[in-house]
């Protein structure tokens, strides 16, 4: 195995002191009044041998390591993807590096990430918390290090972080279905007490009641096997054939309801109306299209990417911010109205 290159082996090959290495290195040359002629020879070597500098080292001297940890509940998922991409390119140009991981919507999954993160000595973190952790984060808070949630916030953490409008969002949606002439519209939604998810809830019911209509809601467990996510989702609708249409809670329930709807037989909107939560490819594409309530993707990761940077140059003294966002709903086919034939 090939001996990696230390700070110690350049200086002393070049019979000079390692500290006179460490500056030129930290770019403290001309600081420090270091030759010119020394820091050609220096950095020759460097580049010959292929020294890399211990980035945990580094950042223990120098109390910073230039890298944010991001944590979401599914890096697959559209949504959570195209967040994390357009914060990492925005946190690159500010010489940031981005480690992001999926939490799963799992407490100890993301206590231990968390602790990988500190020992890491990352300058600061993004997340999309689960449940149970408003010590963890309270925590971080109190040991100085700046933390930005956004999708969803801890009611009993003062932090920053970046949402949308989940409650209007849902209640203008099935307001739609209703004004499309739909009277038994069915909530279908992962059960979760997670602020975005109770929002949502919260905006249905919201739009429902005052329509004096009754309310179908079917709360589905979150699972990585989308049969158990399929199963329940399929007996509901099944049990429940007078539902005329169905708002789906996130973009994955939605794929997994129209993968049903499609096996119980039923089109869409003749039969049943859909419309879902959260905007991307595949409900543009299927046939009919999909109404779908799309968030400002761009607009939330330039905010929560904005709120970090803010901190870290501020030393975390930044104000703190509570932003919410609206979100536009994008209606289609799958929507409207039929006007069947008497």
């Amino acid at each position: 195995m090939t001996k990696k290159i230390s700070i110690v082996d350049i200086a002393n090959t070049l019979n000079i002191s390692k500290t006179t290495v460490s500056f030129i290195l930290n770019g403290r040359a001309q600081e420090k009044r270091i030759s010119e002629e020394l820091v050609e020879r220096v950095l020759k070597l460097v580049k010959e041998v292929g020294y890399k500098p211990n980035s945990l080292a580094k950042s223990l001297r120098t109390g910073k390591s230039n890298i944010i940890g991001l944590m979401v509940e599914d890096i697959s998922n559209p949504f959570f993807a195209s967040i994390a991409r357009l914060i990492e390119d925005r946190a690159y140009e500010k010489g940031y590096r981005i480690i992001y991981c999926s939490t799963d919507n799992d407490t100890g999954k993301t206590q231990d990430l968390i602790t990988m993160f500190r020992d890491r000595h990352v300058d600061g973190y993004i997340m999309a918390p689960p449940s149970n952790i408003d010590d963890d984060v309270r925590s971080l808070l109190k040991s100085g290090s700046p933390v930005v949630l956004f999708d969803r916030y801890l009611p009993e953490v003062e932090t920053d972080y970046v949402v949308v409008d989940n409650q209007f969002s849902t209640y203008n949606a099935t307001r739609h279905l209703i004004e499309q002439g739909y009277s038994k519209i069915a909530f279908i939604t992962f059960s979760s007490q997670q602020s975005q998810m109770m929002d949502r809830v919260t905006g249905y019911k919201n739009a429902m009641k005052e329509a004096k209509l009754k309310t179908f809601i079917k709360e589905v467990d979150f699972n990585r096997n989308e049969e158990l996510i399929i199963e329940p989702i399929h007996a509901y609708l099944k049990k429940n054939p007078t539902i005329d249409a169905v708002l789906f809670g996130t973009d994955h329930m939605g794929t997994c309801g129209l993968k049903v709807i499609n096996q119980l037989g039923l089109k869409v909107p003749d039969d049943i109306a859909v419309v879902s939560f959260d905007d991307y490819d595949v409900f543009k594409l299927h046939s009919p299209p999909v109404t779908a309530i799309a968030q400002p993707i761009e607009t939330i990761a330039d905010n929560i990417i904005t709120l970090l940077l803010k901190k870290l140059d501020n030393g975390n003294a930044q104000t703190m911010q509570k932003i919410t966002l609206s979100t536009n709903l994008n209606i289609r086919n799958s929507s409207k109205q039929v006007v069947k034939a008497v």
